[in-house]
């Protein structure tokens, strides 16, 4: 199977086995470096900064992961693509479907800021995961909150950004495609019902999971001091 799409420069985050992040399956996890978010309480800041770490592992060539799941294709039962932020990476549709041309079904973790890349993927069978999970952080409105630079006028998603996740959940719950929505217990006052209530429409009908944070290594180290909410 040819492999020569992809770019020996890329370097990625590479768990080979998790039992958790795959609902129902073995699989092994690609973590892609950059974020366009800035979220204060993520763990994987040098992840999204683009240094040399990656939910505790080295970065390794793109390539080299690929060559794993494929020696492990028999044992694995899927791939998770997750980040930062994977859906900036540019050749996503070409991973997505070799990935899926080896037998194992694909989820992507996003944050909902690229409803484009979502049409792209699922438009096409040969590129459609089989599995989404879409981060619903804080109320709308407030997104722009969680951008690099969110007083920064000339950032091109601060206007954009709360149209953009409303868009790509609909996308998603209109997917027909296996999915969740996902929301951290972010401590109070900053994560409160009235985001809860504003981000309902968005879940709609849909699995929506809540799950306490990994305060640990915050990108903004004032929250390593913050507790789990119950």
């Amino acid at each position: 199977m040819n492999d020569v799409f992809f770019d020996d420069k890329q370097a990625v985050g590479f768990q080979k086995t998790t039992l958790i992040d795959y609902p129902g399956r073995l699989a092994a996890i690609i973590f892609f470096p950059f974020c366009n978010m800035r979220c204060p309480w993520c763990h994987n800041g040098d992840l999204i900064l683009g240094r040399k770490r990656a939910n505790g592992t080295g970065l390794v060539p793109l390539i080299e992961a690929v060559s794993h799941i494929k020696k492990r294709r028999e044992v694995l039962g899927g791939v998770v693509l997750s980040g930062g932020e994977a859906a900036l990476y540019p050749s996503l549709p070409e991973l997505v479907s070799y990935i899926k041309r080896l037998g194992l079904a694909v989820k992507l973790d996003t944050n909902g800021s690229a409803p484009g890349v979502l049409e792209k993927l699922l438009s096409s069978r040969e590129t459609r995961p089989d599995y989404i999970a879409m981060d619903l952080k804080i109320a709308p409105g407030r997104y722009a909150e969680l951008l690099t630079k969110a007083a920064d006028a000339k950032n091109p998603l601060k206007n954009a950004i709360a149209g953009l996740i409303e868009r790509s959940a609909a996308i998603v719950r209109a997917s027909g495609v296996e999915h969740e929505f996902r929301s951290l217990r972010l401590s109070p006052p900053y994560f409160t019902e009235a985001d809860v209530e504003a981000l309902r429409p968005l879940a709609g009908n849909s699995v929506w999971n809540f799950r306490h944070p990994a305060l640990k290594n915050c990108l903004d180290p004032s929250w390593n001091r913050q507790g789990d909410t119950d």
